[in-house]
This record gives C-alpha cells, sequence and structure tokens, in this order.
C-alpha cells in the first residue's frame, strides 16, 4: 500500500488550519485543475465527523466520482477521511495539526491502495504516486496561502 506523507508549515493557529482544511469550499478552491464539484452529502461548509461528500472530478481527462466520509475527529488535532465509493480499491487520508512556536504543523497521511491488482502497482511506481504527491501539495499550498492571509475569514464567513 503506498503512502504519501507531507508535512507543511503555516503561519497560523491550528485552530484555522483545521477548519480551512474540512472546508468543502477551500477543497473545490485549492483543486480547480481537476473542476472538483461536492455533488452530494455535504456540498459546502466545513464537514464534521461522520458526515460525508460526493466529489465528481476529471483525472486524466476521465470523468470520476469519489465519496469520502469523515470517520475520526478530535478538534483541532486530527481528522481522517476515507473513502467509501471511487477509483481507489480504498484510501485514508489522515490530517494531523501541531502547534508551533510560530503556528502550526500540517502533516497529511495518505495511505491507498489501486485497483486492478497488479497492474494498480505498477501505475503507482509510473505515475500515481507522483501525481497524488502533487495534488496534495497543490492543496497545502492553497491552504497556506489561505491561514496566512485574511482569506481564511472569507471562508469563515462562507461557512456560518
Amino acid at each position: 500500500m503506498p503512502r504519501v506523507v507531507l508535512t507543511t508549515e503555516i503561519n497560523a493557529s491550528k485552530e484555522i488550519v483545521f477548519d480551512i482544511s474540512r472546508s468543502i469550499d477551500l477543497h473545490k478552491i485549492s483543486t480547480e485543475q481537476t473542476n472538483e464539484e461536492a455533488i452530494a452529502g455535504v456540498t459546502t461548509g466545513l464537514i464534521g465527523l461522520n458526515e460525508w461528500v460526493t466529489w465528481q472530478a476529471k483525472h486524466f481527462g476521465i470523468s470520476q466520482k469519489l465519496t469520502t466520509k469523515i470517520t475520526e475527529f478530535e478538534y483541532p488535532n486530527y481528522f481522517t477521511d476515507e473513502m467509501m465509493k471511487g477509483a481507489f480499491k480504498n484510501f485514508k487520508h489522515k490530517h494531523v495539526f501541531e502547534s508551533r512556536q510560530n503556528g502550526t504543523l500540517m502533516t497529511d497521511y495518505f495511505d491507498y491502495t489501486s485497483p486492478l491488482g497488479f497492474l494498480g502497482k505498477i501505475a503507482d511506481s509510473l505515475f500515481l504516486k507522483k501525481y497524488m504527491t502533487n495534488f496534495l501539495k497543490k492543496r497545502n499550498t492553497t491552504i497556506k496561502a489561505f491561514a496566512e492571509s485574511e482569506k481564511w475569514k472569507q471562508l469563515i464567513e462562507i461557512n456560518k
């Protein structure tokens, strides 16, 4: 099972980083390259424990749907989303937030299993792990930009 681990230092409180990391609206903004749209479940605002969202997006030129559910949640320390339906055989994405002197250390643990057995393992090594790493890096860059500016306040207002 491949694992992507990313750490991002963010100059903002972990409460702010935690909240905008679970914002459906920020996810839409951070995934412009794949035109992600929340089409069922929680489609705007902040997602919480036992809530789910279905995303429609285009990856590798193919329109896909992915349903994830928040299965673990401890405000403002961590939350986990897991795939319920989608193109992967499975995935689990744990988001961890630690206070630091100058803000927050956000760590992503993204574990997944590709479909198609042996062919999926080949895809992992050739391109999929790199693709997922870059996808998450782009998302984290957006989270950082919003958290370190006044932009996060727009999301909190949207989510009230």
